[in-house]
């Protein structure tokens, strides 16, 4: 008997494709929502259906892999992340953990090695004490190393004197006297950074070997693999990196072996030919010039803009980093050429800026073109009702991430801190999708983990019970609605149907059942009659383990459990 996809020598055996059944499980497809089997042949979903049909097709010719009870459901799409940041916060000093200025320092004192200290995480509303350390401190602690610690959004970060004078940042904005150096003259410096002067110690920071980068990019790939995702889309822009980081992860797409990535590079363009040598100068492989074009920052870092002040620092407002005219330029011209736009947005000053540019965008090119684009924003964490319908109004797609309102939502979390009451009509899930706003979900990684069932999790559980989803509904917007965001041409990815791409994940659960994001509605939907595919019980608190990663018929990833 011959084993499957190894050749006797023969042309017909050589040229045949591996065909692979799946059975004894749970199949999550619109097929057959009764699905217990899945036949794979090469690249595609073949075959869909029941136990009793899978014996009577199943050959020798094919591998069967026995389920037992798992279920195999379309592969997890992460719609924004960061590869090589990723991997060098996996790699590098972990300060996430600490509770106080005298920990982060103790934790730089400790750090092993003689080079530069790289890491990430502090997250100083979790502290005792919310002080943060001087230059001096962070000197005295690193022993003259240079150090670059990113705060857990990545918009700001504590640095050593050494790095600032290798990024020139005297005088820079975002490099000043902190709270801390009252009535001493200015003399005292804050280690924290903000703004453009952030902008050049990451960069600086960031000058590594290309083989380091690649080594940064690759643990960032296996550890989405290894998660569930098949597609990952990196969010480069020129603040964060350079057009060589980008280019090499789109490399990773010549081979199969990965996660793919979905390529946006966030730089202005300000006229059609500026966009399209931009487009151009990335190999023509970009899929825009979206992602991490900031309109604003973030509310950690104080730098998104709001249109009143922060309820724990009333005299800011955040950063507007573009202006009206220039975003509003940039969608036009983009809308032009049927490229995909958009910014990072925010705060609500931000989200009413980008608005007001798309009205701006639409007087010129017209309402239609700038539809048809298909622009998208990241984030959007503050928008009302009357925002939220003019999103409507230009489809435009958003892209968010439900692990933020797991980290710092709810009573006494960050966003609280930073917002007051405001903070009660962030990230509103519900009301995206009631008025027919496109979502898609992502984990800005390695803002928060690449776990996509807590992401999940997240949406059923939002701090704000008027706007969780279903479970079904968070699922397509991390699997399906992430191709559509990308607008990738073949409309059956996401899906497991004959004739979709066969990327997919298998998910090793305790139970599967239908839930509603809603406690008062019946659970009607667990009845056979409703033709609903069933998903993980995540009100356990626990995530399924992934047990295996195919992306269009290509193993990224597989358990060893899954084949004894």
């Amino acid at each position: 008997m011959n084993q499957p996809g190894v050749s006797t020598g023969a042309p017909e055996e050589s040229n045949r494709r591996k065909v692979t059944m799946y059975r004894n499980g749970s199949i999550y497809t619109a097929a057959d929502p009764f699905a217990t089997a899945m036949v794979v042949d090469g690249d595609t979903v073949a075959w869909v259906g029941s136990e009793q049909a899978a014996t009577s097709i199943a050959d020798s010719s094919m591998e069967i892999i026995d389920l037992r009870g798992a279920l195999l459901a379309p592969g997890f799409v992460d719609s924004h992340m960061h590869l090589t940041e990723t991997g060098l916060a996996a790699s590098g000093l972990d300060v996430a953990g600490v509770r106080s200025s005298q920990e982060l320092l103790d934790a730089v004192a400790a750090a092993p090695g003689t080079g530069a200290i790289l890491g990430h995480g502090w997250d100083e509303t979790a502290w005792h004490q919310s002080t943060l350390p001087t230059l001096e401190e962070v000197d005295r602690a690193a022993g003259g190393r240079p150090v670059y610690l990113s705060r857990i959004d990545v918009h700001s970060a504590l640095i050593s004197s050494s790095l600032a004078a290798a990024a020139d940042l005297k005088g820079m904005d975002g490099f000043e006297a902190g709270p801390e150096a009252s009535g001493s003259g200015g003399g005292v410096r804050t280690a924290q950074v903000r703004r453009a002067a952030h902008s050049a110690a990451r960069r600086a920071a960031r000058e590594l070997p290309e083989s380091e980068r690649r080594d940064y990019q690759e643990r960032a790939l296996r550890e989405a693999a290894a998660n569930g995702y098949v597609a990952l889309a990196e969010m480069s822009a020129p603040h964060i990196c350079g057009p060589d980081d980008l280019r090499m992860a789109i490399s990773w797409n010549d081979a199969p072996a990965h996660p793919q990535v979905l390529p946006y590079w966030g730089e202005l363009a300000t006229s059609e030919e500026h966009a399209g040598a931009i487009v151009q100068q990335m190999g023509g492989n970009v899929l825009g010039l979206a992602g991490d074009l900031n309109i604003d920052g973030s509310l950690g870092s104080r730098t998104a803009a709001l249109s009143h002040g922060y309820s724990d620092a009333p005299e800011e407002r955040g950063s507007l980093y573009l202006t009206v005219d220039q975003a509003a330029a940039h969608l036009a011209v983009t809308s032009a050429l049927g490229v995909q736009a958009g910014f990072h947005v925010i705060g609500d000053a931000g989200l009413g800026a980008v608005l007001d540019a798309l009205d701006m965008a639409a007087g010129e090119v017209g309402e239609q073109r700038i539809r048809a684009a298909g622009h998208r924003l990241e984030h959007v964490e503050l928008a009302d009702a009357e925002a939220i319908d003019r999103l409507a109004k230009y489809s435009v797609t958003v892209s968010v991430q439900p692990g933020f309102d797991a980290a710092w939502g709810g009573p006494g979390g960050l966003y609280e801190q930073r917002l007051g009451d405001r903070s009660k009509a962030m990230s509103p899930f519900a009301s995206f999708y009631a008025k027919g706003v496109p979502v898609t979900f992502g984990s800005d990684s390695p803002v928060t983990p690449l776990r996509p069932w807590s992401s999940v999790r997240a949406c059923l559980e939002h701090s704000n019970p008027e706007q969780r989803i279903s479970a079904r509904a968070a699922f397509l917007g991390h699997t399906r609605a992430g191709w559509r965001a990308s607008k990738h041409r073949n409309p059956l990815m996401g899906q497991l149907v004959p004739g979709a791409p066969a990327s997919f994940a298998v998910w090793e659960v305790e139970e599967l059942m239908v839930q509603v994001a809603d406690s008062r509605v019946q659970s009607w939907s667990t009845d056979p009659r409703a033709r609903t595919p069933l998903l993980p019980a995540l009100d356990t608190g626990k995530d399924p383990v992934c047990l295996q990663t195919v992306r269009e018929g290509h193993e990224l990833f597989a358990a060893a459990s899954l084949r004894e």
